[in-house]
């Protein structure tokens, strides 16, 4: 193929542009000016939230033997969610209906509100977005937790927003700092995970009651329930759905299985839920898409399979971290995070020899939690293999050390 240099010059006729087709020779193209980026962009740092564990596969030059460092379900999605995802397949040649009528009207059956309460989007990171760009343009402030997910500060940056982040009080994130925090600065938004992660510790529905009673004016509540249907009963506050204080988001990516799929929803009041079509990709969720979260909602006895699939999972986990004078600490989602009773440093040398050792686990990112791997709630064959490759971790971390 010969590489054309497509060099535009202004025609003296009519103003316009005319290409200029002349083979260009390699190595000479132009690079990007910089001043194209708005300055905001061009201040960030190239960086993403996660490294995903495809990168790393490709880093090591082979496959991960099991993989348990995603939140991912590998107990799988409904089967009748599959077959209504192939059947959807042969029909992929249309766009998918962008109002998302029947699923949004399907969550507020469930919910006991209107479809104006629900919104539809590509997962709970591409709604975190959408509520972003609405509500935070440069200077505005906004609270969460020191090492909380990080998805929603990255959107926060990328709209020049001022991040405050409060500490954890223990393994839990802490709702009196973060509206104490809130107050001081007047943030807009209020980010709180409940179920948490990367801790996956929850707060009863009294505890998110009370915070939401003591939201300042001015100031939204987002409330992550990404894990809410692995959770223990009484995990979910009671919320009016037009309770303007507060917006909750769900997925299909966790107690469904469909994380491939990007499929999440936010529950809110009408004005607020209303504002995302001014923002949103009206064809971001598939025809395929919506046909499988569909079915899967209609599936809630595959939902209570995947639950004591899970709660088995957890046992085993405890399990392990016991064998090898460890702790497990109580987890309200699908995944564990184990104490190494360490530092940071420790937990990073662990996490790389078992990547060595072709397990996939993740850890929090900062000091004190940093202490613990992360381990998603596995089969029993993945996890066979991490009680297997844990206690050859741990020695070859004590070794890299010098300990």
């Amino acid at each position: 193929m010969v590489r054309r240099r497509l060099t535009i010059k202004p025609s003296q006729e009519h103003n316009l542009a005319t290409w200029d087709l002349r083979p260009a020779t390699a190595g000479t193209r132009p690079p990007m000016n910089p001043s194209l980026l708005t300055p905001l962009a061009a201040s960030l740092p190239a960086t993403v939230p996660f490294v995903g564990p495809e990168a790393q596969e490709r880093g090591l030059g082979r496959a991960f033997r099991a993989r348990l460092g995603a939140n991912e379900s590998l107990f799988g999605p409904s089967p009748a969610a599959i077959k209504a995802m192939q059947d959807a397949a042969k029909d992929v040649w249309m766009y998918g209906d962008p109002d998302v009528h029947d699923l949004t009207n399907a969550l507020a059956t469930m919910h006991g509100c209107g479809p104006e309460n629900i919104i539809v989007g590509e997962g709970i990171d591409g709604l975190l977005g959408y509520l972003v760009r609405l509500m935070i343009g440069p200077g505005d402030k906004v609270t969460t937790s020191l090492g909380a997910y990080p998805t929603f500060t990255f959107h926060v940056a990328g709209f020049g927003g001022e991040i405050y982040r409060v500490p954890y009080k223990g393994d839990h994130e802490d709702p009196d700092a973060l509206l104490e925090n809130a107050r001081a600065v007047r943030s807009k938004l209020i980010y709180l995970s409940n179920p948490d992660n990367p801790m996956g510790s929850h707060h009863p529905a009294a505890v998110i009651d009370t915070m939401i009673a003591q939201i300042p004016d001015g100031c939204l509540m987002i409330l992550d329930e990404a894990y809410i249907d692995l959770a223990p009963e009484g995990t979910a506050p009671k919320v009016d759905a037009n309770d303007p204080r507060v917006i909750r988001f769900r997925t299909f990516s966790k107690g469904y299985g469909m994380a491939g799929l990007r499929v999440g929803y936010a529950i809110g009041a009408k004005e607020l839920i209303q504002s995302f079509h001014k923002v949103r990709n009206h064809f971001g969720v598939g025809r395929i898409a919506q046909a499988g979260a569909l079915t899967a909602l209609a599936d809630q006895a595959h939902l209570a399979r995947v639950r004591d699939q899970v709660t088995q999972a957890r046992v085993t986990l405890v399990d392990i971290a016991q064998q090898n004078g460890l702790r497990a600490l109580p987890s309200a989602t699908n995944f564990t995070c184990i104490d190494l009773g360490r530092n940071g440093d420790f937990s990073r040398a662990t996490l790389a020899a078992l990547l060595d050792l072709g397990v996939f686990v993740r850890m929090p990112g900062v000091a004190p939690l940093d202490r613990c791997l992360r381990i998603s709630h596995g089969n029993d064959a993945a996890l066979q293999i991490f009680a297997e490759c844990l206690p050859i971790a741990l020695k070859q971390a004590e070794k890299s050390l010098g300990r």
